[in-house]
């Protein structure tokens, strides 16, 4: 164990099990519908299976050398060519705090309508400001009220779904294939990959943390999916505040999202501090967070965060390459990089990466992007390396 102050696995699982009971992930499912429920089932387990085998090696990494998502890059690219990443991590944790934001606030405002969407905006991000002015280490009962609450509200939502006689109905239209509906399921737990390491750096029991953190999100985040798809089957809509109140739920509407979004916003925001960090070290992290917060409420307020599929896309394009290469380099050739300025071999093979899955998205492959992409890459960094004779110190 470490000599430091730690985090415990139970407080690793309930941290991950508030990531997945989220209203973005119920959204992300009602996209499943056209398929019909056993095909959209298929392709929600499939894609979450890649997806959380990635987040488990690069959480794994983490937890293993004490180190943050983005310090961990640094193993592959160099301590100056993981700024790409640190930046990018950035960049995307204020969007997706602005788009949970939204989200939270069209759901809420549409059950309960408080003279503007700006207010619904301002208690939600209120919300995130006291949950990152609590800390890491202090969260664990603010997250032990907020998962109880999720789950009985969550549960009376599938009992809604499950009592419907139309669930099993087949899909209407193919209006989403079978290797889309795959990769939106991969693309969620792949935006949670630039971020497990920021809790399993901490935790007493790093391996065991790891594994438990990733098997609570893939059951939580399935569990997620299913219901938005189910809803979405039953009440022919994708939109989340319509279905909840279709269900009749009302202020325990209000509940689930208010909740939803605060557990799993606290992680965007908190980790945007912690990849800051590793871009200067002097940073202060939870300042940062907070700055994130107010960034995304400002977003949220006076832009359009609308294209949630586009985004989804995007995010798992920029990682995904990213993942293989550390991967690669860690588990397989057993190399440190961390010591050079920037290594351009794996940036150069990490920009082929990102070129090679939006053609295969534009392709619309029947297995989606994210398998040939991580089979292409992992086989071409380990053959590029091993012909230039890598002989660069072992990572330890």
């Amino acid at each position: 164990m470490k000599g430091k102050a730690n985090t415990s696995v139970f407080s690793n699982a309930l941290i991950w099990l508030g990531a997945s009971i989220c209203i973005t992930e119920m959204m992300a499912g009602t996209l499943f519908a056209p398929l019909g429920f056993a095909k959209g089932f298929l392709a929600v387990v499939v894609g979450h299976v890649l997806g959380c085998v990635l987040m488990y090696l690069a959480g794994l990494i983490g937890a293993k050398e004490e180190k943050s998502a983005m310090e961990t890059t640094k193993i592959a690219f160099g301590k100056r060519g993981s700024y790409v990443f640190s930046i990018c991590n950035v960049l995307q944790l204020v969007g997706w705090t602005a788009v949970m934001i939204v989200v939270g606030t069209g759901a809420a405002n549409t059950l309960i309508s408080l003279g503007g969407d700006w207010v619904w905006s301002v208690i939600i991000a209120a919300l995130l400001l006291v949950w990152i002015a609590v800390g890491i280490k202090n969260v664990e009962k603010l997250n032990i009220v907020a998962i109880a609450a999720l789950f009985v509200l969550t549960v009376i939502l599938c009992v809604v779904i499950v009592r419907s006689p139309v669930l099993f109905a087949a899909g209407t239209t193919e209006s989403i294939s079978f290797g889309a509906a795959v990769e939106l399921a991969v693309a969620m737990p792949l935006s949670w990959l630039p971020l497990i390491s920021d809790y399993t750096r901490e935790a007493a029991k790093p391996k065991l943390a790891t594994i438990v953190s990733v098997i609570v999100y893939f059951l939580g985040s399935c569990w997620m999916y299913v219901i938005g798809m189910g809803a979405a089957v039953i009440s022919e809509t994708g939109d989340m505040a319509v279905i909840l109140m279709q269900a009749g739920l009302g202020i325990v509407g209000i509940l689930i999202v208010l909740f939803s979004t605060v557990t799993t916003t606290f992680l965007d925001a908190y980790s945007a501090g912690v990849s800051a960090q590793s871009i200067y070290e002097k940073i202060d992290a939870k300042k940062t967070s907070l700055i994130v917060v107010l960034l995304g409420l400002a977003l949220a307020i006076f832009t359009d965060t609308s294209a949630y599929e586009s985004f989804l896309n995007i995010i798992a394009s920029v990682f995904v390459p990213m993942a293989c290469l550390l991967i690669v380099d860690y588990y397989v050739l057993k190399q440190d990089r961390s010591k050079e300025s920037v290594d351009w071999v794996n940036i150069i093979l990490w920009v082929i990466g990102l070129a090679l899955y939006h053609l295969f998205l534009h392709l619309a492959l029947p297995i989606g992007s994210t398998i040939p992409v991580v089979v292409i890459l992992m086989l071409l960094s380990f053959i590029v390396h091993k012909a230039m004779g890598d002989g660069r110190k072992a990572a330890s």
